[in-house]
């Protein structure tokens, strides 16, 4: 990824709506010999609907992510102390874990750097730097995977016309990254902390339920009956912090214009649709692709993709299993 585009993808990421560029020789000689042919979406509904049926990176994300938030509670309960704490700051074998816009936080508060957290934001931002845009959001975050799944109720009941979804301006969400941080540095309390429903069923996980998850219930009904996915896509500052910290990660999502079908599958199920605008007939100004850093990684397109036109990738390796 070239400067010019890592600085536009940034700028997606901070909430400015996807713009069509004009595109490489290449690319627009590949779009005009799509235009007006190419194989209609009737002709590939067999291949659609066998991919609608596969659910490989799903079911692989589905284990990684309950099987990390379960070693916590093993680790807590059964005393074999591999990964002790929660999703916040933790210790995996002995080494500091913390999230990075957390600890930023905590130190704002207390007006003091504190070295384990900074070791711990340190170790965890280079995870996420290899791993890539907001993976830390579909493989990891508990409140992802409980959203994910009122989403799945909201579809059914706007299907329906019982519900519709209100979308926010994406930019909100870095003034809630601003405001949060401006009330720890100013009152010396971390509000966002309380607030935070990664934590609250992080703790919950791990050492049992609180009356927080009430917070945690209201806020899914709010993403059911009116925004859909409102937390992750316009409130979590957490998200926006990875989706920059792995805006250059060699693991990433891939798009493949020559073998795209364009007939629009992966974004119906993607979480965050404007990362896939690059799908739209006409719209890919190169022929090959990353996905921009705001996607979460989570292998929705990559299993509904009838052509295999969406993979994940390793820089310098063809495709990841």
């Amino acid at each position: 990824m070239g400067m010019p585009r890592l600085l536009d993808q940034l700028a997606i990421v901070l909430g400015r709506a996807p713009e069509k560029r004009a595109p490489s020789p290449e690319a627009a000689a590949m779009h005009a010999a799509k235009r007006g042919k190419g194989m209609k979406k009737h002709e590939l509904q067999a291949e659609i609907d066998e991919a609608a049926a596969n659910h490989t990176w799903r079911n692989r994300r589905w284990a990684a992510l309950i099987g990390i938030n379960l070693l916590f509670t093993l680790s807590y309960w059964v005393d074999i102390q591999i990964l002790e704490g929660s999703l916040t700051a933790s210790r995996l074998l002995g080494f500091h874990l913390a999230d990075v816009y957390s600890s930023f936080l905590v130190m704002l508060a207390q007006r003091h750097v504190a070295v384990n957290l900074v070791i711990g934001a340190v170790t965890v931002t280079l995870v996420w730097a290899f791993v890539g845009g907001r993976s830390f959001c579909a493989w990891v975050c508990p409140y992802h995977l409980v959203a994910e799944w009122a989403e799945m109720l909201h579809l059914a009941l706007a299907k329906r016309g019982w519900v519709r979804d209100h979308p926010l301006h994406r930019g909100v969400r870095v003034a809630f990254w601003i405001g949060f941080a401006a009330l720890a540095l100013l009152t010396g309390h971390t509000l966002f902390l309380a607030l935070n429903p990664i934590g609250v069923l992080s703790r919950a996980v791990v050492y049992g339920a609180s009356l927080a998850l009430l917070w945690v219930a209201l806020l899914l009904a709010f993403e059911v009956v009116y925004a859909r996915r409102a937390w992750c896509r316009y409130v979590c500052p957490i998200g926006l912090t990875y989706g920059v910290l792995g805006a250059k990660a060699p693991i990433r999502v891939t798009y493949d214009l020559e073998s795209c079908a364009h007939e629009g599958e992966c974004r119906k199920v993607c979480e965050v649709p404007h990362v896939l605008d690059l799908t739209i007939k006409g719209r890919a100004e190169e022929t090959k692709l990353d996905v921009g850093p705001d996607c979460t990684r989570c292998g929705l397109c990559v299993d509904v993709c009838p052509t295999g036109a969406l993979r994940y990738e390793l820089k310098g390796v063809k495709r990841l299993l």
